[in-house]
């Protein structure tokens, strides 16, 4: 998917753009209004990420003139006032959904999925029960085995295991494990999760095993069983 992201603060942009790039997809920025409406109507964009309060020209502004463009865009707006009128005056003046900040990327990358599935049937809740190939966690009694052996995680572990087993057979970034795993809305220049996995390997994919957890170079990791 092609996104534009029209946002003044320069350390909200970086973070949207490493975290939308990692999950797949293309992705222009603008740091004020002006330029962000040339991009907008000139471009062929899926998505539109709009901060409400923009230099040079408001967000409400951009969209009005987006729509009024003959543009329908989805256009997703990201803003600190999150009072009912203020939701309201977003959504009237063309915003397909309102993000009130701050807000968890994860959400956000969830926004985007919704605003391009709608209309498609509801899916069935979570299973209490993750498998992958012979690795099962049980999500009430919290415990985990393989095949025949019980594996003891610190909480931290199952964390990340549980996260991994949810999104099973997908490439999950490093961005979706820190908001996912860590609540952390903001990269820690960190190798917590090196670490952590790297734990995690010893514990479920030891010697004789074939590996479930894969490094994928440049995109983050992936829980899946090739064989």
């Amino acid at each position: 998917m092609r996104i534009l992201i029209i946002e003044d603060d320069a350390e909200q942009a970086r973070f949207l753009l490493k975290g939308l790039r990692e999950s797949g997809h293309r992705v222009d920025h603008a740091a004020n209004g002006r330029d962000g409406l040339f991009l907008a109507v000139s471009e062929p964009y899926d998505l539109c990420i709009v901060d409400r309060m923009l230099p040079q020209m408001d967000g409400l502004a951009v969209i009005t003139a987006l729509r009024a463009a003959g543009q329908q865009t989805p256009v997703i707006i990201l803003s600190a006032l999150g009072q009912v009128d203020d939701r309201v005056r977003g959504l009237k003046a063309g915003g397909d959904d309102y993000i009130v900040k701050p807000y968890a990327f994860q959400e956000l990358l969830a926004r985007i999925e919704a605003i391009t599935r709608r209309g498609s049937p509801t899916v069935a809740a979570e299973a209490t029960v993750l498998r992958v190939a012979d690795l099962e966690l049980d999500r009430l009694s919290r415990t985990v085995r393989r095949g025949a052996h019980t594996i003891d995680l610190k909480p931290q572990e199952y964390r990340l295991l549980e996260y991994l087993m949810r999104h099973a057979g997908q490439v999950v970034t490093r961005t979706m494990l820190l908001e996912g795993v860590w609540d952390y809305h903001f990269d820690p220049q960190t190798n917590v999760i090196d670490v952590h996995i790297s734990r995690l390997r010893a514990r479920i994919d030891p010697a004789g095993n074939r590996p479930l957890i894969h490094t994928i170079r440049g995109a983050g990791y992936c829980l899946r069983d090739e064989s």
